[in-house]
């Protein structure tokens, strides 16, 4: 095992899900190929979350893009994650842009966007969309394109 696979800590080890939200067991590992921009990307169609006001839960599909730059998330250490949600109550929008945050602050990404396409409940359904381009830079421009064109597409 390398050195650097050392710090991964939820990897190869017994799963242990938390009850709440949890961004303490996100990783990173070491990005080979920092010189290409790439997107990298992640669907979860099994997030759930629960609604702040009756605790009920909230079903989505949740859609991660990003194009790394030093680092990336190692992707179990993002399943226990994601799945720390299961208890914890907030709003939708507030979810999809609680992940983007957090994986910002992790990796310190060149791009990402993350969307929810949540399940109806009471005949409604909502699909909250955050992106992120690091200031001053054509990734900035992006991220303004993409969010002024963006066109919520369902899948």
């Amino acid at each position: 095992m390398s050195r650097e696979n050392e710090a991964l800590k939820q990897l190869g080890n017994k799963t242990e899900y938390r009850m709440d939200y949890a961004p303490e067991v996100l990783e990173t590992f070491e990005n080979k190929h920092p010189e290409n921009d790439y997107f990298v990307t992640f669907d979860c169609p099994e997030f759930t979350s629960l609604c702040p006001i009756t605790g009920q839960p909230d079903f989505a599909t949740i859609y991660i893009s990003y194009i790394p730059d030093q680092r990336m998330v190692e992707s179990k250490s993002l399943k226990l994650y994601l799945f720390s949600f299961r208890n914890h109550g907030d709003f939708h929008e507030d979810c999809v842009n609680i992940i983007m945050k957090d994986l910002i602050k992790l990796m310190e990404p060149r791009y990402i966007e993350v969307r929810g396409e949540f399940t109806p409940r009471g005949g409604i359904s909502i699909h909250p969309y955050a992106n992120y381009g690091r200031p001053g830079t054509g990734y900035e421009e992006m991220a303004n394109y993409r969010m002024m064109n963006y066109t919520h597409i369902k899948k």
